[in-house]
């Protein structure tokens, strides 16, 4: 009997549907006729799900007796015996029961497979074992129940079981996927929008992934070379010259025109390593290419037409994107050119785009290339070899009685012209060569002692001699010239890659620069010299090394930047090759300088105006908020102090019940200005140790009004400690709770909950209010701000502006959502002080409990 076959539906996200779509799939199977069974399926109370299950053969389930209690699994033994065609196993990841057959339903899965029963079951994309890290990183949640991605991978069929975001959570707050006392639990935690469109594009990446990889198989065992335009995949074939940039943007806008195009740019260097590219170019292409979402490529290859189509058919491309040649008009004599052959011979399946640039025609620019620095000393020796050497060798074999040859003599003196060009260039392999043929004419070719040549034979041979002579010299140096260049060229590359990384990254400081300037070119000093204009004196804006230049007039090497700014260096004077290296630097300097000119010109005008908004704030919150209390307290004490009216006893109590009030209104307020004044100076010093949320939390309930009655509160004592300042956190939590309470209905209290979360401790503060619209959410949080309709009097908008500032001085955050049914939720996130105390949650343990406990306020 051969292996069953295994169909899994993949969800994105608990309550897709998954389990309903898979019991559809079972009854359509059993109307077909198949003998189909349902081996484990779980309905979880859902009543649509539950009834799906009515017609269909359910196998008995095994129970396994564990710590007291009796649990259901499948009974893997039953399925066998009873034989199924097709078998319906619900929550593949799903770990059992100890004292079970196996330990994972994946294993169970494995053995009806093996006995040659069809699978049908079920997986979420977070139970997947490689993608674990992921998803704890988006949901904070780790899962502890996983199944190996090969198994997965190795389903006959995957289908994916997807919905939106907003619709899941629709679905969730009708109650259709958990029960009511865990909803909002649910959606304010696990199955906020953020988290499941996080997992559906998880889902959605995999299952493409899946789907190349049945492609590419298919295409590969039926041998197709020939493009399926599946998905739009755009090779970019790259020269290293300038116009890569405006090709790989072209393709870029290509790509943006499909959904999920794809960007491939290639460079096909020849096997020889020789290459008329830049480096700095090819490093400035490969970081664009990158930054626009796609790859960069370097392949081998000495045919560059057929190496682009091979890569690009490899690939599964859909189109090419070439540009219009360099080559000047009598360079087309030697060919048609790359672009003109790739579409020639790139068929049907592919198209090419040949795009237009500014370098068209211009010539490709090869490098000239540059004799070797041998130093004056290797010249030297070089000429010695070359001129002295042929002449004692042939001293040393007119004095030799044996008779060699005329063959053998000339391999000794072709030996000495490859000496001289190793040593000495080509220079003196030439002139060896010339002096040699001279030599060998003269002693060793008959008649000798004279000018002539008597045999033809031996005309030819001397003449094929300075032929291979001159020939082997001119190689030899054309290695040891390809040799220093590449050499050079890999260490420009690498400093030019260095540079240009680690500025852009905004990483390296004026000061780090000019070091690095320093350190590679070997110098004493370095210094950066600007002045304002022509009659004014140079100033220095940065330097290293000691005795810093004043002028560039002073300077061993001076690199002018611009007008009025020069790069000067002291220490040695730089050949003229390495100037353009130094005029990259000093480029880079001068940018340097501007950036961090500038972020120093905004801080300073961000402080300014912020300043200038907290002034005119704070005097407008003086002029109203604050005298409205003290009017109310004048009012009451000159009315105390009145002799022509006799007050009741009830009447004086109501009037210092009124001055209390009013006095508490101004503490509160004055309070507030100097904690946001403390913010804003960057004096606050937190003082950090770990506590117990439950001992702060009630504290700062003490100033909300009749709080047993307007706060509900859920503060678990089985929470871990957090690392916080009990001051700081006790004032953050008593703004946000007398927000929650100054905005929520009169009939429904705040929640104030708390939970673990990972590494982190959540404080959840929930009312039931207007709420705030996105776009609001944040402005709800600066200094002096009150949202909507917020009466005068209530408050000079600082209450969430310095709880925020007091949860980030203790390194948490506090982020306002949306309360599932209307309001808004204050999140104050803070870090627990053992995260290894925290027990981890699961989706069948909701992270906050909702159901009020009342009495346990201040």
């Amino acid at each position: 009997m051969g292996r069953g076959k295994l169909r899994i539906y993949l969800g994105s996200a608990p309550g897709v549907g998954k389990t309903y779509a898979m019991l559809s799939e079972a009854h359509r199977r059993v109307e077909r006729g198949t003998d189909c069974v349902v081996a484990f399926v779980e309905h979880h109370g859902r009543t649509r799900t539950e009834v799906m299950l009515h017609g269909l053969e359910q196998v008995t389930r095994a129970e396994v007796e564990y710590r007291g209690s009796v649990f259901q699994e499948m009974d893997v033994d039953a399925v066998l015996r009873r034989a199924p065609a097709v078998a319906l196993v619900d929550e593949l990841a799903h770990t059992n029961v100890p004292g079970s057959r196996n330990t994972k339903r994946w294993q169970d899965v494995e053995e009806l497979l093996a006995a040659g029963i069809d699978v049908v079951s079920t997986v979420n994309i977070q139970h997947l074992e490689s993608l674990g890290d992921v998803v704890e990183s988006i949901t904070g949640v780790r899962q502890r129940e996983t199944v190996p991605d090969e198994m997965v991978r190795r389903a006959d069929q995957i289908e994916l079981v997807d919905m939106s975001p907003q619709a899941l959570r629709r679905r969730m707050a009708h109650g259709n996927i958990y029960k009511p006392d865990k909803v909002d639990a649910a959606l304010s935690n696990y199955f906020r929008p953020g988290n499941l469109t996080a997992l559906r594009e998880l889902a959605l990446l995999w299952v493409a992934d899946r789907a190349d990889e049945y492609l590419q198989e298919y295409r590969g065992e039926h041998n197709i070379r020939s493009t399926w335009q599946a998905r739009e995949r755009i090779v970019v074939g790259l020269t290293g010259g300038p116009e890569g940039r405006t090709l790989i943007r072209r393709a870029a806008r290509l790509a943006e025109k499909g959904a999920g195009g794809e960007v491939l740019a290639v460079y096909i260097a020849r096997s020889d390593g020789l290459t008329a590219a830049s480096p700095k170019e090819l490093a400035l292409q490969r970081t664009l290419v990158e930054d626009l979402g796609g790859t960069f490529h370097h392949v081998i290859g000495d045919d560059i037409p057929a190496a682009l189509l091979e890569f690009a058919r490899g690939v599964n491309a859909t189109q090419i994107v070439l540009g219009s040649s360099r080559r000047k008009t009598w360079q087309y004599m030697f060919g048609p050119g790359v672009g003109a052959t790739v579409a020639r011979e790139s068929g049907p399946d592919l198209d090419v785009h040949i795009v237009t640039h500014e370098e068209v025609a211009k010539g490709r620019g090869l490098p000239v290339a540059r004799g070797a620095r041998l130093g004056r000393s290797r010249v030297v020796w070089g000429w010695l070899i070359g001129v002295g050497g042929p002449a004692l060798l042939a001293l040393a074999l007119t004095n030799v009685d044996s008779d060699l040859g005329l063959a053998n003599d000339m391999l000794l003196f072709l030996s000495l012209i490859v000496a001289a060009a190793l040593v000495g260039g080509l220079l003196p392999a030439l002139a060896s060569a010339a002096f040699g043929s001279l030599l060998l004419n003269y002693y060793f070719t008959p008649p000798l002692h004279l000018w002539t040549v008597a045999d033809p034979k031996n005309i030819v041979a001397i003449a094929i001699f300075v032929g291979v002579a001159v020939s082997v010299a001119s190689v030899v140096d054309l290695a040891a010239r390809r040799t220093h260049q590449a050499a050079r060229l890999r260490a420009e590359s690498e400093i030019l890659s260095f540079l240009a990384g680690s500025v852009l990254r905004g990483e390296t400081t004026l000061e780090a620069l000019l070091e690095r300037v320093r350190e590679t070119f070997a110098m004493d000093s370095v210094a950066l010299l600007e002045r304002a204009s022509d009659t004014e004196p140079w100033t220095c804006a940065g330097s290293v090394g000691p005795q810093p230049l004043g002028r560039p007039e002073d300077a061993d090497v001076d690199m002018p930047v611009g007008d009025h700014m020069a790069l000067a260096l002291s220490g040695r004077v730089l050949p003229a090759e390495d100037r353009r290296v130094l005029a990259a630097f000093a480029a880079q300097a001068a940018v340097v300088l501007d950036r961090q000119r500038l972020r120093s010109e905004a801080d300073q005008a961000r402080s300014l105006a912020e300043g200038n908004r907290i002034r005119t704030a704070l005097l407008a919150a003086v002029s109203h908020d604050l005298r409205t209390p003290l009017a109310g307290i004048k009012a009451s004490v000159s009315s105390l102090r009145s002799e022509d009216v006799e007050w009741s006893p009830e009447d004086q109590a109501e009037l210092l019940a009124g001055i209390e009030e009013g006095a508490d209104r101004l503490d509160h307020l004055v309070g507030n200005l100097l904690d946001m004044s403390r913010l804003q100076t960057g004096t606050v010093t937190p003082l950090i140790r770990e506590i117990d949320l439950d001992e702060v939390v009630p504290l700062a309930l003490v100033g909300v009004p009749d709080p047993e009655l307007s706060v509900d509160l859920d503060v678990p004592e089985s929470l871990p400690m957090v690392s916080v300042d009990k001051g700081l956190l006790e004032r953050a939590v008593a703004n946000i709770v007398e927000n929650a309470v100054k905005y929520s209905p009169p009939d429904e209290p705040v929640l104030v909950a708390a939970s673990a979360l990972g590494d982190r401790v959540e404080l959840r503060v929930v009312d039931r209010g207007p709420g705030v619209p996105d776009e609001a959410k944040d402005r709800i949080f600066a200094p002096f701000q009150r949202y909507g309709d917020a009466p005068r009097g209530a408050g000079v908008g600082l209450g969430l502006a310095v709880a925020r500032g007091f949860a980030e001085a203790m390194g948490g955050t506090l982020t306002a959502e949306d309360t599932p049914g209307g309001g808004l939720t204050m999140v104050l996130t803070l870090r627990a002080a053992h995260a290894d105390r925290a027990p981890l949650t699961t989706l069948d343990q909701p992270l906050i409990r909702t159901t009020a406990q009342r009495g346990r306020s201040a």
